[in-house]
C-alpha cells in the first residue's frame, strides 16, 4: 500500500522511484543486430540466463522478443516489444522495435513512449537507410541518442571515418566513450577514455554467457605482455587524434540531441556490451516530462497519468487477449485503481496490469512514472488514449501515416465473414493496418492499406493462425492516400484523374487516392480550395 498521494513520505518515495528508472528504444537497419543486443541487456541484468540469437535457425532458442510464430519463422522483427528488468540500481524498461522498413510505423509510435534512443550501427556497413529514417524521428523529438557500432567482432569501416559518417549523414556530431582496438576481423577489447583502462575480452561462449574480461591501465607497464605492440601502437596514435580533434563529452549536449556518445562492440559475442550498459544508464536522462493541453505534465507530479501507445491483440493464443500497452507519464500506478479515460470519457478500473519479458508476463502491483505496463483491453482502449487520475487532460496525439501499398480483401469463405471483421478490425486498432471503405464502384469495397508490403504477408498469417480466417487479397494500384481537410464541393464530384480513387477510413473520413504524385498535384489544382493533409489523427 502506498503512501497518501499528497504526503512529503510519496513525494520523496515518487522522487527515489523516478531517478532510477531509464525507458529507451533501440533503433537501427535491419539485420545491424538490434534484436541480439537487446538480448544481451537482459542478459547483463538477470532477466535471462542464456541469450538465444535471431540468426541460429537450427536451433529452438529464438530472441525473447520475437513471440510471435512468424517472427520466429523469418528470424526478423514485425512488432515492437516492452521488456523490464534491474541492473546496478536502475530499473530498465526496453522497447524492441522492428527494424524492417515494412514495420516502420510500429517503430514511430514506440518511439512517443521512451525518453532516449540507442541507435545500433553495423560496424561494416555504416549509416544505412532505416536508421537515418529513425533518426529523424528521435530529432524531431530532440531525445537523447547513443550509437552503439555493433559487429566489431568482424572487419569494420575505420572508427574516424564512421564518426564523419554520423556528421555528413545524420547531422550530429558524436564523442566516443571508448575505442575499439582491431578492426579487421581482430576485435580484442576497447580502451575507455573516461578511465583510461583498456578492457580486452576472452570466453563468452558465442555470446551464450558474459565474456571473461582483463582490465589493465593504459600506461601499466604489464600491457605490454597482454597486448601486441602493434595495437598498442596504433591506439596511443589514434588517442592523440581524438583528444586533438575530437568533440568533448558534454552531457547537456547529450540529453537535448545535439552530441551522441559513440560506443564499440559486438553484441553476438558479449564484447563491450556491459559497459556500454553501465555508461549509457549514468548518461541517459530519467523519464522526462510529456506535452498535454493544460502544458507540460512533469514526471513527479503527484497524480497518476499515462498514454495508450501499443495495443497487441492476442499475444496469448490460448486466451485470445487484447492488451494496451501504456508509458506512465506522472505519478504512481496501483492495481486496481480507478482513473479518467479520455476515449470514452468515463472512469474506469485498470485491472490485472502486467509487466512484460517479451511473452512472459507477470502481475504488476504498482508501478511510476517512466514505466511500461500492460493493461487488459476489453475493447475499449485506442492509440492515443489518455488516462488520468488526476486532471481531465489530453497528452499529444499519435498520428495515423498515410499507407504506400492497398489490396481489396475478403474472406475466402463468406461464411467466416464475422471473424474476418473481428480480426481485421482488432488488427486495424493495433495500428498494423489501416482500413478503408470505397464505395465509388456501386458496391461496398473493403481495402487495407500498409506501410510496407510485408505487413499484408504478417495480415495473412494472423487471420489464418488467430481468427481461423483464409482470405482474398488482389493488389490495387494506389500509392498515395491524403485525408481531405477541406474541399469546396462535395467529394464525388471533386474533378480527379482517372488513376485517383474515392474512400472512407475506419473513422468515416474522407480520403483521396492516387496513383501518382502527379494526381495529387492535378487535384488541387483543378479544385481551388482543396486541402489535403499527408497524416491524420486517431481521434
Amino acid at each position: 500500500m502506498l503512501p497518501a498521494h499528497n504526503t512529503p513520505a510519496f513525494r520523496e518515495l515518487l522522487h527515489q522511484q523516478v531517478e532510477k528508472r531509464r525507458t529507451f528504444a533501440i533503433i537501427s537497419h535491419p539485420d545491424a543486430g538490434k534484436t541480439t543486443l537487446t538480448e544481451k541487456l537482459l542478459l547483463y541484468g538477470g532477466a535471462i540466463r542464456s541469450a538465444g540469437s535471431v540468426k541460429a535457425r537450427k536451433s529452438d532458442k529464438h530472441a525473447t522478443s520475437d513471440w510471435m510464430d512468424i517472427e520466429k519463422q523469418r528470424g526478423i522483427s514485425v512488432t515492437s516489444s516492452a521488456m523490464q528488468f534491474e541492473f546496478d540500481g536502475f530499473r530498465i524498461n526496453i522497447l524492441d522495435t522492428p527494424g524492417h522498413q515494412d514495420f516502420s510505423e510500429d517503430t514511430y509510435r514506440v518511439l512517443v513512449a521512451a525518453d532516449a534512443a540507442v541507435m545500433l550501427i553495423d560496424a561494416a556497413k555504416g549509416v544505412e537507410a532505416q536508421t537515418i529514417k529513425l533518426f529523424k524521428v528521435c530529432r524531431m523529438r530532440n531525445i537523447p541518442i547513443f550509437t552503439f557500432v555493433n559487429k566489431m567482432d568482424r572487419a569494420a569501416k575505420d572508427p574516424f571515418a564512421l564518426m564523419e559518417e554520423l556528421e555528413q549523414v545524420l547531422g550530429i556530431r558524436s564523442c566516443p566513450i571508448n575505442w575499439p582496438i582491431g578492426t579487421d576481423g581482430d576485435f580484442q577489447g576497447v580502451y575507455h577514455r573516461d578511465t583510461k583502462m583498456v578492457e580486452l575480452y576472452t570466453g563468452g561462449d558465442h555470446g551464450k554467457s558474459m565474456v571473461q574480461k582483463t582490465d589493465i591501465a593504459i600506461d601499466d607497464p604489464a600491457l605490454e605482455h597482454v597486448l601486441a605492440k602493434h595495437y598498442r601502437e596504433r591506439l596511443a596514435e589514434e588517442i592523440d587524434l581524438l583528444d586533438e580533434a575530437g568533440d568533448a563529452f558534454d552531457l547537456d549536449k547529450v540529453r537535448r540531441g545535439e552530441l551522441t556518445p559513440m560506443f564499440f562492440g559486438s553484441a553476438v559475442t558479449n564484447f563491450g556490451v556491459e559497459p556500454f550498459l553501465e555508461r549509457f544508464l549514468q548518461y541517459t536522462p530519467p523519464p522526462l516530462p510529456r506535452k498535454s493541453d493544460i502544458g507540460d505534465i512533469q514526471p513527479e507530479e503527484p497524480y497518476f497519468s499515462g498514454f495508450i501507445f501499443k495495443i497487441q491483440a492476442n499475444m496469448n493464443p490460448a486466451h485470445r487477449d487484447r492488451l494496451a500497452f501504456m508509458r506512465i507519464v506522472s505519478g504512481a500506478f496501483e492495481k486496481g485503481m480507478e482513473v479518467w479515460h479520455s476515449g470514452t470519457n468515463k472512469t474506469v478500473a485498470l485491472k490485472q496490469p502486467q509487466q512484460f519479458m517479451a511473452d512472459e508476463r507477470e502481475a504488476v502491483e504498482e508501478a511510476w512514472a517512466g514505466d511500461i505496463i500492460g493493461l487488459f483491453d476489453p475493447g475499449i482502449y485506442q492509440l492515443g488514449d489518455t488516462l488520468s487520475g488526476g486532471p481531465k487532460l489530453h497528452y499529444e496525439n499519435i498520428p495515423v501515416f498515410a499507407p504506400e501499398f492497398f489490396s481489396r480483401v475478403r474472406p475466402a469463405d463468406s461464411m467466416k465473414r464475422k471473424q474476418f471483421q473481428k480480426g481485421i478490425t482488432q488488427l486495424a486498432e493495433e495500428g498494423a493496418i489501416q482500413t478503408f471503405i470505397r464505395t465509388e464502384t456501386g458496391r461496398e469495397e473493403f481495402m487495407v492499406g500498409v506501410v510496407g508490403v510485408l505487413q499484408f504477408e504478417v495480415l495473412e498469417h494472423r487471420l489464418k493462425t488467430e481468427y481461423q480466417v483464409d482470405i482474398v487479397m488482389e493488389s490495387m494500384p494506389f500509392r498515395f492516400v491524403r485525408w481531405v481537410v477541406s474541399t469546396p464541393k462535395p467529394i464525388d464530384q471533386l474533378k480527379l484523374t482517372s488513376t485517383s480513387g474515392r474512400a472512407k477510413d475506419s473513422r468515416d473520413r474522407d480520403v483521396l487516392l492516387f496513383e501518382n504524385e502527379w494526381s495529387i498535384r492535378l487535384a488541387c489544382e483543378n479544385n481551388a480550395g482543396l486541402e489535403l493533409a499527408e497524416t491524420a489523427n486517431r481521434k
